[in-house]
């Protein structure tokens, strides 16, 4: 579960700004929260969703590239000639090019609270700790800082391994990797500390999709269902009650020739070649006049990004014994109907799941205090630096029941394009 991420000196954020999913006190639809799970302390409830809105080149999609950033750190193994880090310091201000980009990530793991925090260049991990809270206490198990042309390490006495195995995974971890991954590699199974908040920060519970957007999911669902004949039923149910009338899915190696044509022109998100390119997927839709098969390519963009939902949906949907996922997406909204984006979040919130979906969109219907509350309503804006600023709209005055996106389109709220006559 994600508490909080801060991030600053990042693309377009300059200083500081957090995404807080705290539930505010004393608002209503106390169904869109759930009290966290911790092992003996207590903890203020969290939002199941975010929606933060903005105009273009306002920094929404940035803040989706942050957290991608610190999942990719994460996930990055040492080599010999390290690869250049995914950071990139704000531009408009020459004194921060040298500094480096900042992440601070609060979450809950294993029904455990962790605070992890990382500075990083594109070089190297510049800071890095990890601060745990049994009992609610804060407990630093480490960090790490690179001063003086060295890394410098201090461990808390409560992590767990011996002082010579503590040297021996910091004097192994380079520059361009994090501590955190490299302890947890060369643990053995009794070693299990740090494997909780390693698998959160590394895609087991922070799950982020930017970049190619769901199209490349769309791809991945294919060769999945492939594999998993057994979901298919589940993901045709899943469309229908969306309204596309489709009433059976076959997925199958594609011919020869057509397999090829296919390998050719489709990637997969780290740009190596999809299994999936191979596979013919036929879909058969049913009307009042009969049914009829179309392939993919013949399917409307809506309904392949739908297809490519589907897998992230179900991660969303199944939870972990202590629901601990966060599913980061970038442009929920994009080529669906309003109206399923709302069926989809409603029935989130309706789900007994204690997952979190946090989402970029330009969907206003969505502004609805019949729906989410002020404090799930994020907007982004450039101030006159060019610099990203994030605000709830619970931040702003004005009533609970107020008509959140009237007062949105009448600028009460800021995070409007700034448009001029020619």
């Amino acid at each position: 579960m994600l508490i909080e991420f801060s991030v600053s000196n990042f693309r377009s954020f300059r200083d500081r700004q957090t995404l807080s999913m705290v539930a505010a006190p004393r608002l209503r639809r106390r169904e869109n929260t759930f009290k966290p799970d911790l092992q003996k302390s207590a903890f203020p409830a969290l939002l199941k969703v975010a929606a933060i809105y903005g105009a273009n080149a306002s920094g929404k999609s940035n803040l989706v590239a942050a957290v991608h950033s610190v999942v990719t750190m994460a996930n990055l193994e040492s080599r010999a000639t390290p690869e250049r880090l995914p950071v990139d310091s704000f531009r408009f201000d020459s004194s921060l090019s040298r500094e480096p980009s900042r992440f601070e990530v609060n979450f809950i793991a294993e029904r455990q609270r962790y605070e992890f925090e990382l500075h990083a260049t594109q070089d190297r991990i510049e800071f890095e700790s990890l601060i745990a809270y049994p009992n609610g206490k804060a407990t630093p198990l480490y960090s790490r800082s690179h001063r003086n042309g060295r890394d410098n390490y201090e461990f808390g006495p409560q992590l767990e391994g011996s002082k010579d195995l503590h040297e021996t995974w910091s004097k192994s971890t380079g520059p361009a990797r994090l501590f955190l991954s490299q302890a947890v590699a060369n643990s053995s199974e009794e070693l299990r500390q740090l494997r909780a908040p390693f698998e959160w920060l590394s895609g087991g519970g922070l799950y982020e999709i930017t970049g190619v957007g769901l199209g490349a999911f769309a791809r991945r669902a294919q060769s999945f269902m492939r594999d998993n004949p057994s979901i298919v039923k589940r993901l045709t149910t899943f469309i229908r009650d969306l309204d596309i009338p489709v009433v059976n899915m076959q997925f199958e190696p594609a011919p020869p020739l057509l397999g090829d044509a296919l390998a050719g022109s489709v990637n997969t998100i780290d740009g190596s070649l999809s299994s999936a390119a191979a596979i013919r997927t036929t879909f058969t839709h049913k009307t009042a006049l009969g049914e009829a098969s179309f392939d993919f390519d013949d399917e409307s963009t809506g309904t392949q990004n739908l297809i490519g939902f589907f897998l992230p949906w179900m991660v969303l949907s199944t939870d972990k014994p202590a629901g601990w996922r966060a599913l980061v997406l970038d442009e929920l909204d994009s080529s669906l109907h309003p109206k399923i984006i709302a069926e989809l979040i409603r029935r989130h919130l309706r789900s007994e799941t204690h997952s979190q979906l946090i989402f970029t969109t330009h969907d206003t219907h969505l502004m609805d205090t019949r729906q989410l509350r002020r404090d799930q309503i994020w907007l982004t804006e450039r101030d006159k630096n060019g610099a990203t600023l994030l605000r709830a709209v619970h931040e702003f005055e004005g009533r609970e029941s107020e008509d959140l996106e009237k007062r949105y389109y009448e600028g009460r709220y800021r995070g409007l394009p700034i448009l001029r006559s020619e």
